[in-house]
C-alpha cells in the first residue's frame, strides 16, 4: 500500500488541498476526488484531447499528467471557464454555431480553444485548425468547431 501525497495547487483560482497516490493522474483526481466532472475521460492515453486542462498557461491532456505534479501550480479546468456574469464568449459561440453533440470532446475543445485565444488572441483559420489538431471529435463535423472559435476571437478581441 503506498503512502498518499499530499497536494496543495489552485484550480480555477481557488485554493486546493488534495491528497492522492502517486501513480494517479490529475484526471482522476479532477473526476473522482475533487467531483469536476467537467474534465471528460475520452481515450485515457493522451490522444484525444477531452481531458484538456490548462496548468501554468501550458494546455495539457489531464490524464498524462500526474496529480502530484500539480503542487504550487495554477490549473484552469472548464468549470472555470464561465464567469457569474455569463458565459465566455468561446462558450457563447458554440452554442450559437451549434458546435457540440454529445458533449463528451467539448470541454477539451473548448479548453484548447482558451489556450489559443491566450497565446493568440487573433488566429486565422489555418492556425485554429492547428491548434485544436490534438482534440478529437466522433459526433460533430470540425468546421462548426473552428467557425465558433473564429468567431469568439473576433469578440474577445472586441472587449480587449
Amino acid at each position: 500500500m503506498s503512502r498518499k501525497l499530499y497536494v496543495n495547487t489552485t484550480i480555477n483560482g481557488e485554493e486546493i488541498e488534495f491528497l492522492c497516490e502517486p501513480r494517479q493522474s490529475l484526471l482522476e483526481v479532477l473526476r473522482d476526488d475533487l467531483e469536476m466532472t467537467g474534465t471528460k475521460e475520452g481515450c485515457n492515453d493522451g490522444n484525444c484531447g477531452a481531458c484538456n486542462v490548462i496548468m501554468d498557461g501550458v494546455l495539457m491532456n489531464s490524464c498524462l499528467v500526474l496529480a502530484a505534479e500539480a503542487q504550487n501550480r495554477n490549473i484552469s479546468t472548464i468549470e472555470g471557464l464561465a464567469t457569474p456574469q455569463g458565459l465566455h464568449p468561446l462558450q457563447q459561440k458554440f452554442l450559437e454555431n451549434a458546435s457540440l453533440q454529445c458533449g463528451v470532446c467539448t470541454p477539451g475543445f473548448l479548453m484548447a480553444a482558451k489556450s489559443l485565444l491566450d497565446h493568440n488572441p487573433d488566429p486565422t483559420e489555418h492556425e485554429v485548425r492547428h491548434w485544436l489538431a490534438g482534440n478529437l471529435c466522433r459526433c460533430t463535423g470540425y468546421d462548426k468547431i473552428v467557425r465558433a472559435v473564429c468567431d469568439a476571437a473576433d469578440v474577445v478581441k472586441e472587449t480587449a
